[in-house]
């Protein structure tokens, strides 16, 4: 590996004899003598090492210092520095938490041009990995590279390109707002208003004017006029959160918003046109609502000329990671916290999630763990989860599996053993279901069990046979009849993953 570029600054101590040497050795050496040389240095140029030679003691606070390393990100420091200034726990802690190396003067030069290329090849690993991150996030703000995420990607560039109404389905925290705040941008309303609306957190006694306005005098204490929310939006995109939520009663005048593109406000006598473009969300099936009488039929097909789905976050089990470096990047550089990133331990724990939450349940667990630890990796137990036995050399395919196991298991019990709820509530048909819980060896049995992650190195037993069923739905043979009991999970096996979660 031929010599590269170093910054070195130079707090104390025999610097010379050092930085001589390592121009002798051909290393591009660019020296600071104190932090404010060194800061105009670096908003100049980058260097993938940096040299911190201290002495018997640091002369400038340790804060000083940890603001110069974190100046230039990508780059990889070492310390030198005598054995005396380790003796200050101040000078531990620095060193411990911001630096890749240290080593005591006088230093062996083979030694620490050894370090010194150890660092530069780390420091051009890590600019490859955030290039990497960089692209997984797009312009729309949405992270990941998988499968369906690219999927929601192109159908939002094309609902984007009309102004027809968009009804998102998909679970809380998936992401259903970011979706809807993403067709805003890439559609030629993006230079208007965006304007969200929780339809299930207003008090229904004011839903009504919150959406489209009142005038002076309507009810006691409406002192002025006030424009609604679908009003404020005009000439850009309404966003109807959790619209199932809507009392049934206000349903008709969203309608007759929707056929007129005309507004009442509350004691009106004239009707106001406005131009807004209507995404609406929901985390409860429509359709099922309208079955049961809870949404109005005509509504639900005015708001669903164009639908979307966000899949859950453990249908999207290959993103968990990237997400988990978005969040931690995000969170990190609000907090003065040292910590460095993720644990390989904490990656296995986070891929054998089965993340009920979604993605704002990542979110929650990763910003707790960088206030929370102590430590310079985050571990499993900071993030709130259990560990994972012998992570080492776990595949994606079998952390795909245990999820994928898990969120049968827990939907099952959620909806009662209810094949046709569970099929619905996880987005797949019943056919693929019953695949799955063969696939899983997931029985259903008299014998209450409950949940547990199970370790990666379970041991070894035959399956149980899945029991013949009765005359009955012909696919009820492959699982048999669902009895009064819970259902039973074989963990079996799971060290050899079959398939793809």
């Amino acid at each position: 590996m031929q010599p590269g570029s170093i910054l070195c600054v130079t707090l104390g101590g025999a610097a010379t004899p050092v930085l001589e040497a390592l121009i002798a050795r051909g290393w591009d050496v660019t020296q600071a003598g104190d932090l404010v040389a060194a800061g105009r240095i670096q908003a100049h140029r980058h260097f993938k090492v940096g040299l911190l030679i201290v002495g018997t003691s640091l002369i400038v606070a340790e804060a000083a210092v940890e603001a110069c390393v974190n100046a230039s990100p990508g780059s990889e420091w070492i310390c030198l520095c005598e054995a005396e200034a380790l003796e200050h726990t101040g000078l531990r802690e620095l060193v411990l938490g911001c630096f890749f190396d240290h080593q005591v003067l006088p230093v062996d030069l083979d030694e620490l041009e050894m370090t010194l290329q150890h660092a530069s090849q780390r420091a051009l690993l890590r600019l490859r990995h955030d290039a990497a991150h960089r692209h997984a996030v797009d312009a729309l703000g949405m992270v990941g590279q998988g499968p369906a995420i690219t999927r929601l990607r192109q159908q939002i560039r094309k609902v984007a390109a009309t102004d027809a109404p968009v009804l998102i389905g998909g679970e809380s925290g998936s992401g259903k707002e970011l979706a809807a705040r993403a067709i805003h941008q890439c559609s030629h309303r993006s230079a208007g208003p965006f304007v969200a609306v929780n339809c299930g957190a207003i008090s229904p006694n004011l839903i009504q004017s919150e959406l489209f306005g009142h005038e002076r005098g309507a009810f006691t204490g409406a002192s002025s006029e006030r424009r609604g929310l679908i009003e404020a939006a005009n000439g850009g995109t309404i966003f109807l959160d959790e619209i199932g939520d809507l009392p049934v009663e206000l349903q008709t005048n969203l309608l007759r918003f929707l056929q007129e593109k005309t507004i009442n406000r509350v004691g009106a006598v004239r009707s106001l046109h406005v131009d807004v473009r209507v995404v609406a969300a929901s985390h409860v099936d429509l359709a099922e609502a309208v079955a049961v009488g809870q949404f109005r039929d005509d509504l639900f097909y005015r708001l669903n000329v164009l639908s979307i789905e966000v899949a859950p976050l453990r249908r999207r089990m290959e993103d968990v990671p990237i997400l988990a470096e978005y969040f931690f990047q995000r969170c990190a550089a609000k907090s003065r916290a040292r910590v460095k990133g993720f644990s390989r331990q904490a990656v296995a724990a986070m891929l054998a999630h089965a993340w009920p939450g979604n993605v704002r349940e990542l979110f929650n667990r990763v910003q707790r763990a960088v206030v929370m630890t102590d430590r310079r990796l985050i571990g499993p137990n900071d993030l709130g989860l259990a560990p994972v036995d012998n992570p080492v050399g776990m595949g994606l395919d079998a952390a795909r599996t245990v999820a994928e196991r898990d969120a049968i298991v827990l939907t099952l019990t959620r909806v009662g053993r209810n094949i046709t709820h569970a099929a619905r509530e996880l987005g797949v048909s019943r056919m693929t279901l019953y695949r799955l819980m063969d696939k899983h060896s997931i029985a259903l049995d008299a014998g209450p069990r409950p949940h547990v992650t199970p370790p990666w190195s379970a041991p070894t037993a035959p399956l149980q046979p899945l029991r013949p069923a009765p005359a009955g739905h012909p696919l009820d043979a492959m699982l048999g009849t669902p009895a009064a009991g819970a259902f039973h999970a074989d963990w079996t096996g799971v060290d050899k993953p079959v398939g793809r979660a």
